[in-house]
């Protein structure tokens, strides 16, 4: 088995969301489950199949967005994964809607962090064994920083 890494590539203000998935229905499931989510999303997807064609199938509501996830998964390239290109809304505004797709199997990542992909490969195929998505911890938060989150959580109103 070979191993290698895969950075994705995208603008820093991008957010993406990778996982995996078992059906060729993902495409359009998914992007139901976005369009309905947030009003004014924008978004590409690709989803890789595993069998059949196997081929890239894709969609979405901006064409760079859509290009830039059939670039990614192109060079991705293992089975049956989707990538999810996200503007003008965040993953925690799509997550529950996306966890509550029937073929979605597993969500590996939701961020806009610098993002890199584990691919392993044998004689059977390609898969992605995990991400690596940010940096280490330098410490533990204070009381000051957990303030500060606290009152960021519910300035921007997603506690009250």
């Amino acid at each position: 088995m070979e191993l290698e890494t895969v950075k994705v590539e995208k603008e820093e203000e991008i957010n993406v969301i990778l996982g995996q998935s078992h059906f060729i229905k993902t495409v359009e499931d998914i992007y139901e489950a976005l369009i309905t989510s947030v009003q004014g999303i924008e978004f590409g997807i690709a989803f890789c199949e595993a069998s059949g064609d196997r081929l890239i199938r894709y969609d979405g509501t901006k064409e760079d967005l859509v290009e830039m996830a059939i670039d990614n998964a192109k060079r991705i390239n293992a089975g049956h994964f989707f990538i999810i290109v996200l503007e003008n809304a965040y993953p925690i505004n799509v997550l529950s809607d996306l966890k509550n797709v029937d073929e979605i199997c597993n969500i590996f990542c939701a961020t806009a962090n610098p993002l890199e992909v584990v691919v392993a490969e044998n004689e059977n195929g390609r898969g992605i064994l995990g991400v690596i998505d940010g940096e280490p911890t330098i410490g533990v938060e204070e009381e000051e920083d957990k303030k500060w989150r606290k009152n960021l959580l519910r300035d921007i109103g997603y506690k009250r």
